[in-house]
């Protein structure tokens, strides 16, 4: 074995890109809540930018690795320390048999994102994919990686330009930027008001499934029911007591909640970072410039 989980964290879990292809028979594609961490920690170590990950909330398990190998930890800073010594984020680091990472306390972000250079055990793969859903990890759980070596080159401007303008992505105080759903002209003209003017905060029951926005509620014009119809990572449902909430990394893969929109992907780890009572804006924009931007941001990627 290579990584032994010794202390137990919140909701940890092992993801990659999600399982994808499978919604007709209701299982959801889950994946990373911040895929742009996930990303950048894979390419620090010269992975596949959709190579597994460990995903971390606080407070988070406490790792023991078995042998020699190189990991990255991206994404939320939650003060991690090795032997209880701190490590930096966005860095590979090289462990060895007998060290334990751990981590303090959150100082900024929601989800970190710890990738290993080496290979996982296939048996570990569901449906082409080692994204858990309901499964997290647990103390005493062991991963078997073939550890693999790391080119003495990894770490270049390139990266380092890569690792400022992720951080740049990810924590700011820019708006959230959605396109509007087929529910959005059924909302009444003073709640489309509200809507666009409000500032709204993150609740303290949001998880990977959804974030529930407080802030003034919302109606339709008149009640209304609707078709069920699919839904993806982003999506703006309303709720009957005129509160929004926006379905994350484990969302069903259907709804019958008012469809008001959807958070454009590049704005999604943003939005995933963002703690509980944080609070933040939503702005409209269209799929043109959604399409735009994640080229864009895509193209950080490839060199």
């Amino acid at each position: 074995m290579s990584i032994k989980i010794i202390k137990k964290g919140l909701s940890d879990r092992i993801v990659d890109q999600g399982r994808f292809g499978f919604q007709d028979i209701g299982i959801q594609p889950s994946g990373p809540m911040d895929f742009l961490s996930a990303q950048l920690a894979n390419i620090i170590l010269g992975n596949d930018l959709h190579h597994p990950v460990f995903e971390l909330h606080f407070p988070a398990s406490v790792f023991e690795f078995e042998e020699d190998m190189y990991i990255c930890i991206c994404g939320a800073n939650f003060v991690p320390v090795m032997n209880q010594k701190s490590v930096a984020l966005n860095i590979p680091i090289k462990v060895s048999p007998k060290d334990q990472l751990s981590f303090l306390q959150p100082l900024e972000g929601r989800s970190a994102y710890i990738a290993f250079k080496g290979k996982l055990d296939e048996n570990k793969k569901w449906l082409n994919s080692y994204t858990s859903f309901q499964t997290t990890l647990n103390k005493e759980d062991h991963f078997s990686i073939q550890p693999a070596p790391i080119s003495d080159g990894s770490v270049n401007s390139i990266q380092h330009e890569l690792v400022q303008q992720v951080q740049k992505a990810l924590f700011n105080e820019h708006e959230i930027r959605f396109i509007p759903g087929p529910a959005w002209n059924d909302l009444a003209p003073a709640s489309i008001q509200v809507l666009m003017q409000q500032t709204f905060k993150i609740d303290a029951k949001s998880n990977r499934m959804g974030f529930l926005l407080e802030g003034t509620p919302i109606h339709l014009t008149e009640p209304k029911q609707y078709v069920s119809s699919a839904v993806t990572m982003g999506t703006l449902q309303l709720l009957p007591n005129g509160q929004i909430i926006v379905l994350m990394a484990d969302h069903q893969t259907i709804g019958g909640y008012a469809n008001l929109g959807q958070i454009i992907l590049v704005d999604l780890p943003r939005l995933a970072q963002l703690n509980n009572h944080s609070h933040f804006k939503l702005s409209i924009t269209n799929v043109q410039t959604a399409h735009q931007l994640y080229r864009s941001i895509q193209s950080w990627f490839i060199h």
